[in-house]
């Protein structure tokens, strides 16, 4: 009779610690799935003239500050403006980035893709673009640790991966990221004011929404 009584007990006992594992291992994925280019989360895209100093591989390098705009404001403004499809394909064989504006392309261009941290093939959309953000991750004790400040024209896709412009190297054709899709910053830049979500005028982040979804980006091997 008690064990009939204990028997409910049990099988709750047993559901709930399903689930605490099934929420162990979610929360093990997701951690492990934002291993690529992981930005500040109080960004506001301001480039901070007082971040000097950047580390890449442990070293110490001069951070950029004064990365401004190159496109005019009537470019930024009519750049994106299109009814034919766009979408960015980023090819992890040949290390380079396309983007497909209807039957043409917009641009083409070597790029770096992820060495340390993969970068995963798949098919996904530009979730938040942000002019300017800081990136920090990597390890000291295998000399992968990285602190990049005012980072450009980033638009993120898979989680914390995204294409955004480079200054600390020029070995485009290389994978050299922890997950991101490193390219030239001309290059950047004008995919960031091409992609969708479009930039508000007068602003610095952006994040897509169902009446504005974002760009296409797939990723193949």
């Amino acid at each position: 009779m008690r064990l009939r009584r204990a028997l409910p007990l049990l099988v709750i006992a047993t559901l709930l610690a399903i689930g605490v594992l099934r929420l162990s291992f979610s929360s093990l994925a997701t951690a492990q799935a934002f291993s690529g280019c992981p930005a500040a989360a109080n960004s506001t895209g301001q480039i901070n003239p007082q971040d000097t100093v950047a580390f890449w591989r442990n070293q110490p390098i001069p951070a950029l500050t004064g990365l401004a705009d190159t496109l005019s404001l009537k470019e930024k403004q009519v750049l994106g403006v299109t009814s034919e499809e766009k979408w960015i394909e980023v090819d992890l064989s040949e290390q380079k980035l396309v983007a497909h504006q209807g039957d043409g392309i917009f641009l083409e261009s070597l790029v770096s893709t992820g060495l340390w941290g993969k970068t995963p093939p798949g098919e996904y959309y530009i979730w938040y673009k942000i002019r300017s953000t800081k990136m920090e991750g990597g390890n000291k004790a295998n000399n992968t640790y990285y602190y990049l400040p005012n980072v450009p024209y980033t638009m993120f896709f898979n989680k914390d991966i995204g294409i955004h412009g480079t200054y600390w190297h020029k070995n485009f054709g290389t994978p050299m990221s922890h997950g991101c899709v490193n390219s030239p910053t001309p290059v950047a830049e004008k995919l960031f004011y091409w992609t969708d979500p479009p930039l508000p005028e007068g602003k610095l982040l952006v994040r897509a929404t169902p009446d504005h979804p974002g760009t296409k980006v797939v990723v193949h091997e």
